[in-house]
């Protein structure tokens, strides 16, 4: 039986998972890597350990019997979390970790691009907030404040195409992934002058741009002996994690919302043409060639929830930390929405979407003597949810929402697809496709190889297997603490940027 492989290279693991060519799921592996914060604004990632658990992760899926001898590998498709930079020198050898997603330290370079007389044109013709997340604002960074590696470098990649790069020995990135940089031109599918001109670099510096269905792409002959592939084995370039997770919801048209919840989260909608904001709030990113993904991101998704589990989570009598998350979520369960009058502001990494700001910082607000362990992780769920819900709000300002799909590890547990439509007071639909970036991945790579004829024609072939009504109790009772938590996310920026500025003095 024929079989297609999808690597998801993740924030913090790689999922891959073998489908067959009707797109039902074979097998999965999974493996994980950390991600490393010398100081409050800083997030990386090492690119070797990064490669070498893909590899490894891809290796035993390969080698597994019960695997190779019933299936052959027809193609390979790739798929990864955006905005990640890696400078490498002359040999493609990394110059010190990969500065991902997360990372604030860009802040000023960012306010400053934001501020000058062409940001706006750049946000236009790019697609890409401008903010810290980009690798606009991170090679800016490197430019400015360590010169040395600067001078040194020869590529500005990302994770993705480090990978891509080992497999193949060509730097290239997918139209998808490129759109995420604040580098690259949506509309002339080229890399922007103005933006290479203020991060001080030229096109050289960067890999070449190419379609998410790329398949000429060939796997080096002593990786694919190694991986037991065989010569024709097609290597899909692939997208981006947010594209390919849109794709995976069959999100494609008019009316429909994708909430997505992993590490990060995001709300997507899917069009022929750009969402246009004066305020620069939303992405508007590339799946291919006239597919744009417009919407918000927020850096505070399942990070959050990880966060509190690890910190707080009950690890006795064996627990994983699987097993830790659903200890919590039924604690949750058990208390009644607005998890009496607490309120979490989950900017524990700063916060995109909508408010834009890399100096906010996460708060538990209302805090009274009747309060337990449990309302503190509805609070955090709450939480994380409420600030998904205020982009999709700001969304709802220039495009109809009237159906919701999710996905993502998170957003796909019952008890937080119950609460999205609560607090959205809509009915939510959720897909068999929970690790929806491999699942968009297959799809772009059924495409490819002609199974579908269009992309159209793959979302379409998406289902809901479950569907969540509001309860519109629940509902009123949220709108009420949302204008709260709306209010302190904006009424304490003063206050974020005070211990953000006593967080960096006491570093330095």
């Amino acid at each position: 039986m024929e079989a297609i492989i999808t690597i998801d290279i993740g924030t913090t693991a790689v999922k891959i998972i073998a489908f067959d060519l009707k797109g039902v799921e074979i097998t999965r592996r999974k493996g994980t890597y950390p991600i490393f914060h010398s100081q409050p604004d800083y997030s990386e990632q090492d690119p070797e350990q990064v490669f070498i658990t893909v590899l490894f992760v891809l290796k035993g899926l390969l080698n597994d019997p019960a695997f190779f001898k019933k299936h052959k590998v027809i193609a390979i498709v790739f798929s990864s979390s955006m905005h990640s930079v890696l400078p490498i020198d002359k040999n493609g050898v990394p110059l010190g970790n990969a500065i991902i997603w997360a990372d604030n330290r860009a802040s000023k370079e960012a306010e400053e691009l934001k501020k000058s007389s062409f940001g706006a044109e750049i946000y236009k013709a790019t697609g890409t907030p401008i903010h810290p997340m980009s690798p606009l604002a991170k090679i800016t960074w490197i430019k400015n404040h360590e010169p040395e590696r600067f001078a040194k470098t020869s590529k500005f990649i990302s994770l993705k195409e480090y990978i891509l790069c080992q497999f193949t020995g060509e730097y290239v990135i997918d139209y998808s992934l490129a759109s995420a940089t604040g580098l690259f031109n949506i509309h002339t599918l080229t890399w922007e002058a103005k933006s290479l001109d203020f991060a001080g670099i030229n096109s050289n510096y960067l890999s070449t741009p190419m379609s998410v269905l790329t398949s000429e792409l060939k796997i080096r002959p002593e990786l694919a002996k190694s991986l037991r592939l065989a010569d024709k084995t097609k290597l899909i370039i692939g997208s981006s994690d947010g594209c390919s997770a849109t794709l995976s919801s069959g999100v494609v048209g008019q009316g429909q919302a994708i909430i997505s919840i992993t590490s990060s989260g995001a709300v997507r909608v899917a069009g022929e043409k750009v969402l246009q904001d004066e305020k620069q709030r939303f992405f508007n990113y590339i799946l291919d060639k006239g597919h744009y993904i417009s919407g918000g991101p927020t850096n505070n998704g399942g990070v959050a929830m990880e966060w509190f589990a690890r910190q707080f989570g009950n690890f006795n009598n064996g627990l994983d930390f699987e097993d830790a998350l659903k200890d919590l979520f039924k604690d949750a369960a058990q208390v009644q929405a607005g998890a009496n009058g607490l309120l979490f502001l989950p900017y524990i990494l700063g916060e995109r979407a909508p408010i834009w700001n890399a100096n906010a910082r996460g708060m538990y607000f209302g805090i009274n003597i009747t309060h337990e362990p449990q309302h503190f992780v509805r609070a955090t769920i709450e939480g994380i949810i409420f600030e998904i819900y205020s982009i999709g709000k700001l969304l709802q300002q220039y495009r109809n929402i009237d159906n919701l799909y999710v996905n993502g590890t998170f957003a796909t547990v019952p008890l937080w697809s119950q609460i999205i439509s609560d607090i959205f007071g809509k009915a939510v639909n959720v897909n068999d496709n929970k690790n929806s970036a491999n699942a968009g991945a297959a799809l772009l790579a059924l495409t490819e190889i002609g199974v579908f004829k269009n992309l159209k024609e793959a979302a379409k072939s998406v289902h809901s297997s479950k569907v969540y009504q509001p309860n519109l109790n629940n509902h009123q009772k949220y709108q009420k603490f949302y204008k709260i938590f709306e209010q302190l996310s904006y009424k304490l920026e003063a206050e974020f940027d005070l211990i953000a500025q006593l967080q960096q003095n006491q570093v330095v």
